[in-house]
């Protein structure tokens, strides 16, 4: 690093300069906030080059010809002059130079770089100029952008030296500070499944012990309301039990990709929930996610919503059940309660498109009654389409 091959050469091991660049690596690195670690290296930078403001911007995930920034945390300006100054920049002008090029920049006077943009309505005016990339690892993490010399005059090659060796450090300090936020969301991840296992190996089954058990004493009395009431509190433990699946179904949704297929199905259950006045109980069996590619996800996702949608419209329905089967075929199994398909193919069940859906994968689609009341669609389709 520059600074110290200059700095002992000169003896600017004792120099206050040193000093201060000690400090400020202490301070920052004694922060595991992310946040916290990146307003410390901004304003860390004002006070070693002894510039009036500072700004550090957060590169985006992008490809090479779209990086921006998506992050811009400011210093020395008030909350008047912000306001002012309206959106922050994404890295046009000045400022997209070092994203382009991520090396120390230094201008006399902004304005004078044929990149210059010059400044919106309200900005604070700026002339000099020093611009460091922050490293983690090798990749570009953002830039600490500094302008306007305290005192008038330019930023020096030391300047340049002090600050480049801050962002060296700060690209350590981000990185420990990431790794422990990565510590963090992986114990919440671990309680998160304690819970769940909590939940499903020992209060699911003593719910379901007990309702077994007052169900055996329905059998026994002699009394009609009393086994009604039996019955009752049977049937509100069997909805407890419901909601506490759905916990379960949510503290493992949280650990799993957006795009997971459970995860979808489960997202568009609750979309349905308003629509059709109660929640769809979800059965799930077999490797869901495996066997389910995007394509074969998204017609399942179309075919759920349409039958729920017919369910809401037309069935009158009070229960609902989704079962989502995956072995040899997939099988999507929609079963309800309410008045069973009408005579014919009529009724806005939208059969002729769920069946074209199915056929798309080789599969096949079928709505029957169901013996005593409602119906039951089944949306099938082979492991390996045709």
């Amino acid at each position: 690093m520059r600074l110290f091959e200059r700095g002992y050469s000169a003896g600017m091991h004792h120099s206050p300069e040193v000093r201060r660049l000690l400090q400020a690596v202490a301070a920052m690195s004694s922060n595991l906030s992310l946040p916290a670690v990146l307003r410390r290296i901004v304003a860390s930078g004002c006070e070693l080059a002894d510039a009036q403001y500072g700004a550090l911007g957060v590169l985006g995930p992008a490809t090479e010809a779209d990086l921006r920034l998506v992050e811009f945390l400011t210093e020395g300006a008030d909350d008047q002059a912000i306001a002012r100054i309206g959106h922050y920049p994404v890295g046009r002008g000045i400022l997209g130079v070092l994203i382009r090029d991520p090396r120390p920049l230094r201008l006399h006077d902004l304005a004078d770089h044929p990149q210059s943009y010059g400044f919106p309505v309200g900005h604070p005016r700026m002339h000099s100029f020093l611009g460091v990339p922050i490293r983690v690892q090798d990749r570009v993490f953002g830039n600490l952008y500094l302008t306007e010399k305290r005192g008038g005059g330019d930023f020096t090659a030391d300047d340049e030296d002090v600050v480049a060796a801050l962002a060296a450090a700060a690209g350590v300090a981000i990185d420990n500070a990431r790794l422990h936020q990565r510590v963090g969301e992986l114990a919440v991840l671990e309680d998160r499944e304690r819970i769940a296992r909590d939940l499903h190996d020992s209060v699911i089954q003593r719910l379901f012990a007990t309702g077994l058990g007052l169900q055996a004493v329905t059998y026994i009395t002699e009394k009609r309301e009393v086994a009604d009431r039996i019955q009752q509190a049977v049937d509100e433990l069997d909805t407890t039990i419901r909601n506490i699946r759905g916990v379960i179904f949510s503290l493992h949704a949280h650990e799993q990709d957006a795009r997971s297929s459970r995860v979808q199905v489960l997202t568009l259950i609750t979309d349905m929930t308003s629509v059709l006045g109660f929640e769809p109980r979800v059965h799930f069996e077999g490797p869901v996610d495996s066997i389910l590619d995007e394509v074969l996800t998204d017609d399942l996702l179309a075919a759920l919503r349409e039958l729920l949608s017919n369910v809401a419209h037309h069935a009158a329905a009070t229960r609902v059940d989704v079962f989502v089967l995956a072995g040899e075929e997939f099988i999507l199994r929609v079963e309800d309660d309410g008045r069973g398909p009408g005579p014919g193919r009529e009724g806005g069940y939208g059969l002729e498109n769920l069946e074209a859906r199915a056929r798309a994968h080789g599969g096949s689609f079928k709505l029957v009654a169901r013996e005593g009341k409602g119906s039951q669609a089944e949306w099938r389709v082979p492991r390996h389409p045709f």
